[in-house]
């Protein structure tokens, strides 16, 4: 299901916004796989003028996150990173969300879109405030984990399930 309703235009200028961990997560629950964030990065920037893509992680120190966040940064992105919260009584806790929101908002007057890169349903209030300012703003995922009211708010949405063959890593 690619939903579009704005065209895209070469001489767009895009923000990339990338939350790690929920892409992560979902490739992992619906493929048990990992995601190709280069062949990512590529289709969602479809030959348009990259201004920024950031790619927020959340860290564990551990060797094998040591090699996948270089490999971020040679895929083309900068690097948000924090530590992984853990609660008394074990409760995790590592999300971005207000911080994504308030990268989006501040890098908005630098760009004509906002790709944000995520399945959740948090960022509906984001896409709906960057929309009523005058951004285009498309919304990549995956279908089965993406929720549909954040679907509904973008103007154009990418089911990376319809090309899981490129994002995935074999």
């Amino acid at each position: 299901m690619n939903k579009s309703t704005v065209p895209q235009r070469k001489n767009h200028r895009i923000g990339v916004f990338v939350d790690v961990s929920n892409m992560y997560h979902s490739a992992k629950n619906l493929y048990k796989s990992r995601v190709n964030f280069r062949e990512l990065l590529k289709i969602v920037t479809a030959n348009r003028e990259l201004v920024r893509a950031i790619a927020y992680v959340i860290k564990s120190d551990t060797k094998e996150e040591k090699a996948f966040f270089e490999a971020l940064e040679k895929a083309g992105f900068e690097l948000k990173s924090k530590d992984l919260q853990i609660f008394p009584g074990g409760m995790k806790k590592g999300d971005w969300d207000v911080a994504i929101a308030i990268d989006a908002i501040t890098l908005s007057k630098l760009v004509d879109v906002v790709v944000m890169v995520s399945g959740d349903g948090d960022y509906e209030p984001l896409v709906e405030y960057l929309k009523f300012n005058g951004l285009v703003v498309e919304v990549a995922g995956f279908g089965r984990s993406t929720s549909a009211r954040l679907i509904e708010a973008a103007h154009n949405f990418t089911d990376l399930e319809e090309v899981k063959d490129k994002v995935l890593l074999k």
